[in-house]
């Protein structure tokens, strides 16, 4: 799933090396017995108990009829679906790294049986960090995003009521046109975030409906939120909302919607490894389609793994498509002693630094209403405050569409 990058040039790489994840994953510790496999769990065993992840997560495997999906009325009853056909053009690498590389929970070869899902455990202390139980899990309404099309908006938020804060957005996206998903390889740093109300994340959107009340997103990517998780790891994400973050919709598995299918991923534990200044460049590769058949909205993580699915009658615009695209990082900047916060997009490096410096979303395709995976047309990028971060877009015969962004946050061009 993560990927390896070998430096080449201080732009643009005319090769890259990349160790991708392999879907025959070796057997957990407890289905070591040959016969054990498809085993499935006795009532007892319905809630069974990892040992602690390296970075201090417990993991439970729960079945998966009880994850938090199936509190929903409409999914109440029902098994999970089995996964549709990939997108046309998709063609999932042979993987050559073991998938209990990408996650630290996996670092010791642990695994969740058949069955059942790993689910990271909320603690009291994750409560406590939310100003509420009702906001826990969730993005504030505040800081809806605004349009990136020409009609006058500017890239980036609303104002923070709170803390006066900001949203800051560097995106590449495309509009205009009818969309059935995304895909792309998103690079994966540790940026700095400056306090426990901040947060530095780069993601892809899936995007319908207008910039007001009834937005509808479905998000995926990878965060760093101490707020949310109580650190300043990576962790991989998915978010989903119906009404621009006011009511529905939450992060990860927090609130009934997304179904999870996967023994092997934890959504919401840490990535690892990580990449590293002037080192060894590590991205993730995320595919989200709509299901041509049934109309639901699948995720793919890395090279062939399914995550599972948001079911689509959970919105109301993206029951049809997306009317709109969108890739890149963003901070919530809530102005630490009057000044511009020094929370990093990315790498914590501006994008004419290139690779091995800057950030990099590569490989960027749409899905379009004959299921087909094709490159972006006419990628357009935007930066909210170039002073702050910034964004540079490009397309070679390697990486096809793609951009380097990010930045420091405060200094001397930052206002």
């Amino acid at each position: 799933m993560a990927s390896c990058c070998c430096k080449i040039s201080s732009i643009v790489p005319l090769f890259v090396f990349f160790l991708l994840v392999s879907s025959p994953i070796h057997t957990a510790r407890e289905t070591d017995d040959p016969h054990a496999k498809n085993q499935t769990l006795r009532p007892q065993e319905e809630l069974q108990k990892l040992k602690i992840s390296p970075d201090g997560d417990v993991i439970d495997c729960v079945l998966l009829r009880h994850q938090p999906a199936f509190d929903h009325t409409q999914l109440k009853g029902r098994k999970p679906l089995v996964p549709p056909e990939r997108p046309n053009g998709h063609n999932p690498k042979r993987m050559m790294m073991a998938a209990e590389d990408f996650q630290l929970w996996r670092r010791s070869g642990e695994t969740c049986p058949e069955g059942t899902i790993p689910i990271r455990r909320t603690t009291e202390q994750d409560m406590l960090r939310a100003s509420s139980v009702a906001s826990f899990g969730k993005k504030s309404a505040k800081l809806v995003r605004r349009d990136t099309t020409n009609d006058g908006h500017e890239v980036g938020a609303t104002e923070l009521v709170v803390y006066f804060s900001l949203l800051r957005e560097e995106v590449g996206y495309v509009s205009g046109d009818e969309y059935y998903g995304a895909k792309a390889s998103i690079n994966v740093w540790a940026p700095n975030v400056t306090n426990q109300y901040e947060f530095s994340l780069s993601q892809l959107w899936v995007i319908s409906g207008s910039f007001g009340d009834d937005l509808n997103t479905i998000e995926a990517g990878w965060q760093v939120s101490p707020e949310l998780y109580g650190d300043y790891y990576p962790r991989f994400f998915t978010y989903w909302t119906s009404d621009a973050y006011q009511a529905t919709g939450c992060y990860n598995l927090l609130c009934s919607g997304f179904v999870q299918t996967n023994n092997k991923v934890a959504i919401g534990a840490a990535i690892s490894p990580t990449s590293s200044y002037g080192g060894g460049q590590f991205d993730i590769s995320l595919l989200v389609w709509k299901d041509p058949k049934h109309g639901n909205w699948w995720l793919e993580f890395g090279s062939g793994i399914l995550v599972g699915y948001w079911p689509s009658f959970l919105f109301t615009h993206l029951r049809d498509h997306a009317s709109m695209v969108q890739f890149g990082g963003e901070v919530v900047n809530s102005s630490p002693g009057g000044s511009h916060t020094s929370t990093e997009m990315g790498s914590g490096h501006f994008a004419s630094e290139g690779f091995g410096k800057a950030s990099y979303f590569r490989n960027l395709q749409v899905v379009d209403w004959d299921n087909n995976l094709i490159p972006l047309p006419n990628l357009k990028v935007l930066a909210d405050h170039p002073g702050c971060y910034d964004i540079q877009g490009g397309i070679n015969a390697v990486w096809g569409n793609y951009f380097y962004y990010g930045g420091p946050g405060r200094n001397v061009k930052c206002p």
